[in-house]
Parts: C-alpha cells; sequence; structure tokens
C-alpha cells in the first residue's frame, strides 16, 4: 500500500508540474526542487527533536512498569481493548502504554502522546510474527490515534485569540463532535474490516462511560472563557503529567527498584527509536512536499468547487478545503491554510470557523503512519491507511455539516 501511495503521489506532482509549465509557470520547477530539499531538512529536524523527548519518556515508562504503575493503568481499559484485540493476551505491557497514549491524546498532551504512542507501538510489534507486517492490533491503534477525541484543543482557541475573535472557544463543541464523528468512524471501519463485533456488553458499557465522561465536560467547558479553558486544560494536563513522573519514580523507588539504571536502559532506546525514524520520515515528507509545493493539491480544490457548483450546493465550505486537505498530510501546512484563511475572509466568517473545525478534530494520518510504523520497521500497513483516511473523511464530513449547523 505504500510503496503504491508513495507512486501516486509522484506521478500526481509530475502531472502538476507539467500543467504549470504548460501556463507559462516555470517557477514551479524551482519551487518542486527547494521542496524535495526542505523536506529533507524537517524530517532530520523531526527526528533529532524527537530524541530527547523520546529518551525521556522511553526512560519513564522502563522504571513505571518496573513499578506496576503503569499495570494498574493497564487495568482500567484492559477489557475493552481485549475485546479490540483479541490477539493481545491479557496482562501484556501493551495495554498499558495504550491507555496512557489515548489519555495523553484525549487530554492534548502531545509532548507525551507520541512517545507513549510509540512505546505502545514497539510492546505490540513484540507480539508480531511477521516484524514487516503491520498487525490488526497495530492497524487499530494507528487509526484510533489518527482520529482520537481530543477534549480541548487549546493551541485552536490560540490562534483564534490571535486573530481578534470574538469569542476564540465558541467552537470548542462544533471540534468535539466532529472528532467524535472522526473517532466513530475509524473504529466502525476497523471493526467491519476486522471482523469485531462492537455490539457487546463490555464495547457498550465502556461506550457509554466515556460519552458520559465526554458531555460532563463538554458542558462543564462551555461555560468558561477562552482564557479559563487554557487555564484549566494546563493545570489538569501538567498536574495528570507530573503526577505520572512523581509515582513512576517513587513506588519504584519504594519497591527497591534500581530505579536510575532502569531509566538509563529505557532512555537508550529511546535514543535508537528516534535515529531509526529519519528514513521513514524522509520517504514520507519527500513526497508531500513535492505534492504541495507542484500545486497539485491546488488542481484537487479547483476541480472540486467546480464539481460543488455544478451539482447546484452550496459552496461556501470550499474556502475552507484547503486546511482539510492539507491536513492528512501536514499539520504545520494545515495550520498555514487555517491562518491565512481566517486573515482572507475573517476569522468569525463561515470559512474562518470551519478551517478551525477542521484544524481541531483531523490528524495528520500520512505523518502518524510514518512515525508509528517506522518506529518497528514496518513496511505493510495493510489496511491502516485506508482506514485512517475514511476517519479523517468522517471528521471532514462531520465538520462541515456542524459548521453549517451552527453557523450556516
Amino acid at each position: 500500500m505504500l510503496n503504491r501511495v508513495w507512486f501516486v503521489f509522484f506521478i500526481c506532482s509530475a502531472i502538476a508540474i507539467v500543467l504549470q509549465l504548460f501556463h507559462g509557470n516555470y517557477a514551479i520547477l524551482n519551487d518542486s526542487v527547494a521542496g524535495l530539499f526542505s523536506s529533507a531538512k524537517l524530517a532530520a529536524e523531526i527526528s533529532i527533536g524527537l530524541i530527547g523527548v523520546l529518551a525521556l519518556w522511553m526512560g519513564l515508562m522502563q522504571v513505571g512498569e518496573k513499578a506496576g504503575v503503569v499495570g494498574v493503568f493497564a487495568k482500567v481499559f484492559e477489557p475493552l481493548l481485549c475485546k479490540l484485540m483479541p490477539e493481545v493476551p491479557r496482562g501484556h505491557p501493551a495495554y498499558g502504554s495504550i491507555t496512557m497514549n489515548l489519555t495523553a491524546n484525549m487530554l492534548g498532551l502531545d509532548n507525551a502522546a507520541t512517545p507513549l504512542g510509540l512505546k505502545a507501538m514497539q510492546d505490540l510489534q513484540s507480539l508480531n510474527p511477521d516484524k514487516t507486517t503491520a498487525t490488526n492490533a497495530q492497524i487499530l491503534f494507528l487509526v484510533l490515534n489518527t482520529s482520537s477525541v481530543t477534549l480541548v484543543p487549546v493551541t485552536v482557541f490560540l490562534y483564534r485569540a490571535q486573530q481578534g475573535a470574538v469569542s476564540p472557544a465558541e467552537i470548542f463543541l462544533p471540534i468535539l463532535l466532529a472528532t467524535c464523528a472522526s473517532t466513530f468512524v475509524g473504529l466502525t471501519v476497523v471493526a467491519i474490516v476486522q471482523r469485531i463485533s462492537l455490539l457487546n456488553s463490555v464495547v457498550l458499557a465502556y461506550a457509554a462511560g466515556l460519552l458520559s465522561i465526554i458531555v460532563a465536560s463538554m458542558f462543564y467547558l462551555i461555560t468558561l472563557s477562552a482564557e479559563a479553558i487554557g487555564q484549566v486544560s494546563s493545570v489538569l494536563g501538567n498536574g495528570i503529567l507530573l503526577l505520572l513522573v512523581m509515582s513512576f519514580v517513587i513506588v519504584a523507588g519504594l519497591k527497591k527498584v534500581a530505579i536510575y539504571d532502569e531509566f538509563i536502559e529505557g532512555a537508550k532506546g529511546g535514543f535508537e527509536q528516534a535515529i531509526k525514524l529519519i528514513p521513514y520520515l524522509l520517504a514520507m515528507l519527500l513526497a508531500i512536499g513535492l505534492l504541495r509545493s507542484s500545486g497539485a493539491l491546488d488542481y484537487v480544490l479547483q476541480g472540486l468547487a467546480s464539481f460543488v457548483a455544478f451539482l447546484g450546493f452550496d459552496t461556501r465550505f470550499i474556502d475552507a478545503m484547503p486546511t482539510a486537505i492539507m491536513k492528512p498530510f501536514s499539520g504545520s501546512g494545515a495550520r498555514a491554510m487555517m491562518l491565512e484563511t481566517m486573515d482572507h475572509h475573517g476569522v468569525d466568517s463561515f470559512a474562518g470557523r470551519l478551517a478551525a473545525i477542521f484544524q481541531g478534530s483531523t490528524e495528520t494520518t500520512f505523518y502518524v503512519l510514518a512515525v508509528y510504523f517506522g518506529s518497528v520497521g514496518i513496511r505493510n500497513g495493510r489496511h491502516a491507511l485506508g482506514c485512517g483516511l475514511a476517519a479523517d473523511i468522517g471528521g471532514i464530513i462531520a465538520a462541515i455539516g456542524v459548521c453549517y449547523w451552527f453557523y450556516g
């Protein structure tokens, strides 16, 4: 699948370059070459930037596992994950790292979510009989990551505040609804492909419990200002993070674990993983960078606008689509598209609000796929990309519908 995707990206880029040259835009050649080299530089910068964070969390996770604290977290969601990942045996360390990763994602703790996710992927890889092909459990975990619910997208509120929005946090509920739709679609598609039954008492009970927490959080947070939401998010997120770190070290120390030695051993693995990521990140970012710089995405937008206009539908959402189309490929690119849309159309315009909802409710699927699978050397992702993109499409459609519902 990844071989085909890479090939298609280059073919689309080549066609777009030829079309640009046909229209006399010879600068596209320089832009495309610059895009290739900037992608290579970005891949190295991301990997090197991850070294410290990965080493930190891999070391702490090793201490936490020896202390038994991670095992306590695992027991909270193990009954649910056993139903969704039947090939993972009960009591396996993967349950703890998966639970902690998904929790960090929900709290918007990006600096902790990625290394915890890589640790979970590494744990799942230990059960993989074919080390170059993704297992069902790894695919489900990746899709949950690309579509996971983020309760408080503080960064989106911050960008809206900087752009002068009257009420920066007013899009909180639309984002939550859209990202819930993305998660539901992603989980459903994976369940259909892998023939997992979601209609059982355990899954439904956990779904009801999580939904209750989300609804309760939603009713509380919508009563707060953007500044108050940011403060609550910061206190809650950082407080939980610090509590985890302290509990790992203190409990391990009380149990006479060699905490310093265990931390060093785990940190070494984090360093090695960060270096391994470079070729996988380079390959994906190279294709994405060429796709962007060649103007291929612009042609997609023009075709979509023409098709929607031909059908006679409202075309206001098209102005925000650059953010939606860019998000699966590049988080920084989508952020730039969102800010450009806000600046051009107005932060409180329909397009400005929709771009912010896209940014807060969808994920960089290709980046996540490259990083998570690359960290364990998986080359054959099977149906992971298709299911991840299905979740993205579900989130995009839901975002458009919700935006029309709230602001149409």
